[in-house]
Order: structure tokens, then C-alpha cells, then sequence
């Protein structure tokens, strides 16, 4: 699965830790995400997006 969080992610100026820190998951977790080696859960997909406020269609594509 495609995903933008890593320029959401420099947008803000945060690191993958800090993130991490905000979704209470490991930076491994944040990098696989990023990287596209691991979908999140739907509650983490929630999550990610209440964080950035938008949408999990605006973060996330097939």
C-alpha cells in the first residue's frame, strides 16, 4: 500500500521517533509504514490520520 506520511511527516518537521512517540508504536513501526513493508491496523490507520487531520483515503492508496 502507497502512503504519503513520510512528507506529512517533513511537513511538520518531525522525526519518525517523535511520530512514534505521538501514535504510541515503535520507530521501526513508523518506518515500516513508510516504507510500505507493513499496512497498519485500521485503528492505527485512524490514528495516523486524526494526527495529521485528514482523511485514511488522503494518507493511504492500493
Amino acid at each position: 500500500m502507497n502512503n504519503t506520511m513520510r512528507e506529512l511527516r517533513a511537513e511538520r518537521g518531525w522525526s519518525q521517533a517523535h511520530l512514534a512517540e505521538q501514535l504510541e508504536v515503535s520507530r521501526q513501526t513508523v518506518n515500516a509504514i513508510e516504507t510500505g513493508r507493513y499496512d497498519p491496523s485500521l485503528p492505527l490507520a485512524f490514528a495516523i490520520a486524526r494526527l495529521f487531520e485528514t482523511t485514511i483515503e488522503e494518507i493511504f492508496t492500493p
